[in-house]
């Protein structure tokens, strides 16, 4: 028999967190989030605690732990679209139908006793987490930014009358041949002396924050505003996005381009890929950890682009030529292999058109679900 269980205690508060890594023990394409993180997300350092509400869900088998699923109220995001809606997420179980029915039946009572009438995911508290099901692409590692999921998962959701609403694109990067490059190169010189556009430049990574934090953010919201699922930056996402950035970014896989006033109008962050070394420790910062972060910073292989945003009065006027260069030229260093674009939504045109300039391969795929709530079940 299963029993689903409201998570309200340390014990229970653990085995949610645990339970992914026992289900994907020695799988080699699941890579972790960091435990720190995920314990915080119980705690009133949650950063999303003032703009959201949450609920979790244990399942169990005789006393086992068989399955998990969260579900998010996203304030801000229901404002925006007016809306009411949960998000589900943190979505995990063994591959037995009747374990993911009782888990969406009392996350969908509990979206209906606050008064939601839809529940769509698998989506975070905002769009730096982890999203989207896996849907293409089982047999690929997946980045630190992204989960990963067993094949089953999918025919679930969708037998529990969940349908598509949006797909996610992920692509590997490889360095164009020398006349794709050399072309691309000429174009983003054009462009810059066309519109008067110079790199930003900075010292050090806080020198760079210092001068360009808050134009950064401000880009970033402007350019993410009609996109799936995002919302905009809160003061405690900015400060946590800071921290990573100091953590793990390295100025030669940063693009800033201003204009002749010096106001930010393009800008690219990549990240080294930490996957690897992060996937054996369980996402435990142990001393061994930190150092394997420490040397993929120094010496990546992969990098993982993070966040890339243009001012719409540019994204017509050449400027993604200005990022492809850069992102070559991240390419051209010796030792990096590819680039991992993370999550490009399926009709974001404008960031899927840059990478036809690259010898590219679309090697995952994710979804997003959506399941209006019948009236009956809305007491």
């Amino acid at each position: 028999m299963i029993k689903v269980t409201q998570v309200v205690n340390a014990r229970q508060r653990k085995e949610f967190i645990d339970f992914p890594l026992e289900l994907y023990r020695g799988n080699r394409y699941f890579v972790p989030p960091l435990y720190g993180d995920e314990k915080k997300i119980f705690t009133t350092n949650n950063i999303y605690a003032d703009t959201c509400e949450s609920v979790f869900f244990l399942a169990y088998r005789d006393g086992t732990p068989v399955g998990r699923i969260s579900g998010i109220i996203q304030k801000a995001a229901n404002r925006k679209s007016g809306e009411k809606r949960v998000r589900f997420t943190r979505f995990d179980c063994i591959e037995d139908f009747d374990v993911a029915k009782a888990l969406f039946k009392a996350l969908e009572e509990w979206a209906s006793s606050k008064g939601m009438d839809t529940v769509c995911g698998p989506l975070g508290y905002s769009d730096l987490e982890r999203e989207g099901l896996l849907v293409d692409g089982f047999d690929q590692l997946s980045t630190f930014e992204e989960q990963y999921n067993y094949e089953y998962y999918g025919g679930f959701i969708e037998k529990l009358g969940y349908k598509k609403e949006v797909d996610w694109y992920e692509f590997k990067l490889y360095l164009p041949e020398k006349e794709k490059r050399e072309e691309v190169y000429k174009l983003s010189e054009y462009v810059m002396k066309r519109y008067k556009l110079h790199y930003g430049e900075a010292e050090n990574v806080r020198d760079f924050i210092n001068k360009y934090a808050d134009g950064f953010f401000e880009l970033l919201d402007r350019s993410y505003d009609d996109l799936y699922g995002t919302v905009p930056f809160t003061e405690s996402m900015k400060k946590m996005i800071i921290s990573n950035f100091i953590l793990l970014v390295d100025l030669e896989h940063v693009a800033v381009v201003l204009d002749e006033n010096d106001r930010l109008v393009c800008l690219g962050v990549c990240f080294p890929s930490i996957a690897e070394a992060v996937q054996s420790s369980g996402g435990h910062l142990t001393p061994a950890t930190i150092l394997n972060i420490f040397r993929s910073k120094r010496k990546p292989k992969i990098i993982d682009l993070g966040l890339v945003g243009v001012d719409a009065e540019y994204i017509n006027k050449g400027i993604p030529a200005i990022v492809c260069a850069r992102i070559m030229d991240m390419l051209q260093k010796d030792g990096i292999d590819h680039i991992e674009t993370n999550l490009n939504l399926e009709n974001n045109y404008s960031i899927l058109n840059m990478w036809k300039r690259f010898d590219c391969v679309r090697h995952k795929q994710r979804r997003a679900y959506v399941k209006t709530l019948q009236p009956d079940s809305m007491r």
